[in-house]
């Protein structure tokens, strides 16, 4: 008895790694071999960055949080510590945005915990 090949799911497991390497320069996008390992590299690039985005996140609103305290002569650990023990519940992101956008109300915010 001849040997059974499924040719119907493997084209489609191909097709399916050959759509996802779309857009891709040179083989990269069209040798079967180079493309699936392109592709499951950036996998593994997208999972780790989908959580590696938070840490760059948070790092950048400590930046911009620090950047206004100075202004109003606080260093950003003072200024969370004082925070903390006035019980004001405002988190990074907040407070980075009005770091950024509204000088003000951070100033107002800053002066109320010194």
């Amino acid at each position: 008895m001849p040997r059974s090949v499924n040719s119907v799911a493997k084209r489609a497991r191909r097709k399916k790694v050959l759509k996802l390497a779309k857009g891709y320069f040179g083989r990269r996008k069209n040798v079967w071999t180079v493309a699936k390992n392109a592709v499951e590299k950036a996998l593994v690039y997208a999972y780790r960055d989908r959580r590696q985005k938070k840490r760059n996140f948070r790092a950048l609103w400590i930046q911009r949080i620090n950047a206004g305290a100075r202004l109003h002569g606080m260093s950003y650990s003072q200024l969370i510590g004082k925070l903390k023990t006035n019980h004001i519940g405002l988190n990074r992101k907040v407070l980075a945005d009005l770091a950024m956008n509204e000088p003000e109300a951070f100033k107002t915010i800053v002066e109320k915990v010194k």
